[in-house]
């Protein structure tokens, strides 16, 4: 009789851990009609769209590795129309951090009031420049040829960019265009250009003994020439048309070393651009807000206030 009893009461332990796992792990309809359903606010609800209808340019197939995307988190009731930033996560060309370098940036520039839109771009090995380049200037087209629908300001729009995404987000403001007035589609119609750019721990260099070994492998192969890698060194493109940009790395990040936001800025400072750097003395590669941290941690209040500085936020 004990031996059923103590069978029963395992029973009912496992179902009850059971439960409360299954409890814990309640999916939610997604999209804004299932958030109003809800009672809930409607602009917590992310949107996520294509950057082309149909196949994009350069894909190698129909997966989702192959459809890039902009996923749009609004700010909180704007009165008005708000600065934009498209946030580029990092991972070498090779995946993308879009957590702690895309969603968690994301909200935080919803709380200062900006609109923030992730980029999903497509990444190697599979994919190589131009493509990586390409999904960024439709990101930057995109949002300003929609800025009415979008509630921002066309002439406020941002890149911020970390580590590779760094380096494509600084691949922007050295890589533009005003746009192609003939095309059939509107948004190739508008100027690719960045109205500012943010870099942080950015990779700069392709050349140098500092370059991200990993990164340009991914972005142009192995046996990409030293030309196509010198022209894809963002430090050697810069001229005085190259947006405002505001940089920051650490001392001690050994995986993208300091000297490449260094040798970004001092490109930018001979050619005139506006510009503000800051290297902490400690922090690892790839922390993302890192509020936690108390030095490295207060980047964010630094660039809060290059923006206001450079007349972005009020």
């Amino acid at each position: 009789m004990k031996k059923v009893w103590s069978l029963v009461v395992t029973a009912v332990c496992l179902a009850a851990i059971v439960t409360r796992a299954t409890a814990q792990h309640v999916p939610l309809n997604r999209g804004r009609d299932a958030a109003e359903q809800r009672h809930e606010d409607l602009s917590a609800e992310a949107r996520t769209m294509r950057l082309w209808q149909g196949t994009a340019p350069g894909a190698l197939g129909d997966g989702e590795e192959d459809r890039p995307t902009l996923t749009i988190y609004e700010a909180f009731e704007p009165k008005e129309p708000t600065p934009a930033v498209i946030v580029i996560p990092g991972g070498g060309y090779g995946w993308l951090a879009t957590n702690h370098e895309g969603r968690q940036l994301a909200n935080w520039l919803n709380a200062m009031g900006i609109t923030a839109f992730v980029l999903r771009y497509r990444v190697g090995p599979k994919y190589h420049h131009p493509v990586e380049l390409g999904d960024a200037q439709r990101a930057i087209r995109m949002v300003r040829a929609r800025s009415k629908e979008f509630s921002v300001l066309p002439d406020k729009i941002g890149v911020l960019g970390f580590s590779a995404g760094g380096h494509l987000a600084s691949t922007t403001e050295t890589h533009f265009d005003a746009g192609n007035p003939s095309s059939a589609d509107p948004i190739d119609r508008v100027s690719s250009r960045p109205d500012f750019a943010v870099l942080c721990y950015p990779v700069i260099s392709f050349v140098t003994e500092y370059a991200h070994e990993g990164s340009w492998q991914n972005l142009l192969g192995k046996d990409a020439s030293m030309e196509l890698r010198q022209s894809l060194s963002s430090d050697k493109q810069v001229t005085k048309n190259t947006p405002p940009t505001f940089l920051w790395s650490s001392s001690t990040d050994t995986g993208v070393p300091p000297e490449n936001s260094v040798a970004f800025y001092l490109a930018l400072h001979k050619a005139g651009v506006p510009a503000e750097l800051h290297i902490f003395e400690q922090a690892p590669h790839g922390v993302g807000l890192d509020l936690q941290d108390p030095a490295v941690g207060e980047w964010g209040i630094l660039l809060r206030n290059w923006l206001r500085v450079r007349g972005i936020l009020k």
